[in-house]
Formats: C-alpha cells, structure tokens, sequence
C-alpha cells in the first residue's frame, strides 16, 4: 500500500479514536451530546478529518474500498459549508452506528 494512502489511513483512524476518547466517560447518551457544544465541535472537526483524509485516499486510489465512503465525504463538505445545516441527530448516527465500522475497516486496510 502506498505510503500516503498509509498517512490519511491513521488520520482517519486517529480521529476516530479522539471522538472515541470524547464519549468515554460519559454515557454515550444522545441528550447529553446535543447539550455539550464543545464535544459537539470537537466531534464535528473530526468528522471534517475523516471525511477530507477519506477523499484523498479515494483520489489517490479509486480502488480502495470503504462503506459509504461517499456519505462520509458529503458529510465533511456538510458540516464545512453547510455548517448552519448540520444536524445533531445525523452526526450523533455516524458516531454511534458508522464510526466502529469504519473503523474495523480501516483497521483491515491497515492490515493488509
């Protein structure tokens, strides 16, 4: 695998873990999420991360595979210039249900 597919895959897996590191110590309830602005940010930046890394990897090679990469994408360019359309309930979805996919398949592609 080349190097640079390499350095946005750990970006991405990187991000994953500090939004991770966000929700640890709390119960990963969505009330308390939508009421704490600065996670909420934080978690919103790092979605940006993943999404923009995600779009290199997919640039540089069309051939890697990862589900609904194009999503993940389309919701970095959310939140970047639609930012006063971005919804709790959509980003708090991608935490909890597409994030732990994502990261077994990165992982995966790591492995290789």
């Amino acid at each position: 695998m080349d190097n640079d597919i390499k350095v946005w895959l750990y970006d991405i897996l990187n991000a994953i873990i500090e939004i991770e590191s966000f929700l640890n110590d709390t119960p990963k309830e969505f009330a308390k999420y939508q009421s704490d602005l600065r996670t909420k940010r934080a978690v919103e930046r790092n979605i940006e991360i993943i999404g923009e890394a995600l779009s290199r990897v997919l640039k540089h090679d069309e051939t890697v595979k990862i589900s609904n990469s194009r999503k993940i994408v389309d919701t970095r360019n959310r939140i970047i210039h639609g930012y006063d359309s971005v919804s709790d309930d959509v980003i708090w979805g991608i935490v909890i249900r597409h994030l732990p996919i994502l990261k077994i398949e990165i992982h995966a592609l790591l492995d290789e």
